[in-house]
């Protein structure tokens, strides 16, 4: 199939045109947090700053909102991975005829809006808690855990499904076979298989409650969260110190991508190593071996 030259070039303008859209509105933001005027702009530049990061670092409530979210984010993660993996454990264990109301089940959360899942947890938690007696769970930051790794343990078990779905089940039976226990099964050949859905689980998990708004905003309570921070300085004009702590998220974000993608290379590099290492011990020991006498 050959692509005349004016394909090309309108693939090439779509191209432009879709990063143009999808980077341009991260590129104005960062620019701004440079900028001198008290209003996020980047044209006219009037001047090089970095006052924007030194108030950043000094609000208070920026602070605040900043802590709580990676305190909730950390919650979560305990939470929802390990949920997830149950989830998928059991996916793969029960019979073909549940599996599909077993998923609907377990999925619809992510299909519920987060408005209702927010204001369905203040709802039942607090008639709970009155009836219990346990008012110490009717707490802005439980609530908000709670709420959001109601839906968010969906997306960790869709995640380790797709990773389960290949494991071979041989290696459990032969290492039963061979004389190790269920629980040595599990913590010695399945999570050792499942540790990169674990942690893409957990990465997904942890940036989903940080930047959920819509649950955390009826379940937070009287309690702050970088979101419900961030959504009232909208409201009541920006300044370019928010343009700073994007520039920060977007920084941090970009450095762990490259941090995760030397550290996958070199263990793949190692692991290719190994093979090679192993292959070649065996070739020597089968040249090693006396060759059969003739009959």
């Amino acid at each position: 199939m050959t692509v005349s030259p004016f394909q090309r070039i309108l693939f090439a303008l779509y191209i432009a045109i879709f990063f143009i859209y999808l980077l341009g509105p991260l590129a104005v933001m960062g620019a701004s947090a440079f900028n001198t005027p008290e209003y996020p702009q980047v044209w006219p530049f009037e001047g090089f700053t970095l006052d924007w990061f030194g108030k950043l670092f000094a609000d208070q409530d920026m602070m605040y909102g900043l802590k709580m979210s990676l305190w909730i984010g950390l919650l979560v993660v305990c939470i929802s991975v390990p949920i997830g993996l149950a989830g998928a454990i059991v996916m793969t264990q029960i019979t073909p005829r549940a599996r599909s109301l077993y998923y609907l089940v377990v999925v619809s959360p992510v299909l519920t809006p987060g408005i209702i899942i927010g204001i369905s947890t203040v709802v039942f938690w607090r008639q709970f808690t009155g009836q219990t007696g346990t008012r110490f769970l009717y707490d802005g930051v439980i609530l908000t855990v709670f709420g959001q790794a109601s839906f968010i343990s969906a997306y960790c078990m869709l995640i380790i499904l797709a990773r389960l779905q290949r494991f071979d089940r041989a290696q459990e039976e032969a290492a039963l076979d061979l004389g190790a226990s269920y629980p040595q099964v599990f913590f010695h050949i399945l999570l050792p298989f499942l540790k990169p859905a674990l942690f893409s689980a957990a990465v997904l998990a942890f940036l989903s409650s940080f930047e959920n708004y819509n649950t955390t905003t009826f379940s937070i309570l009287a309690e702050k969260t970088l979101t419900t921070v961030l959504a009232g300085r909208m409201r009541q004009g920006t300044t370019p110190a928010i343009s700073a702590l994007a520039v920060i998220i977007v920084a941090v974000t970009v450095l762990g991508a490259i941090v995760y993608e030397i550290l996958k290379r070199r263990a793949d590099a190692a692991a290719v190593q190994r093979q090679r290492a192993a292959q070649a011990a065996e070739e020597e020991e089968l040249a090693g071996m006396p060759s059969p006498a003739p009959a």
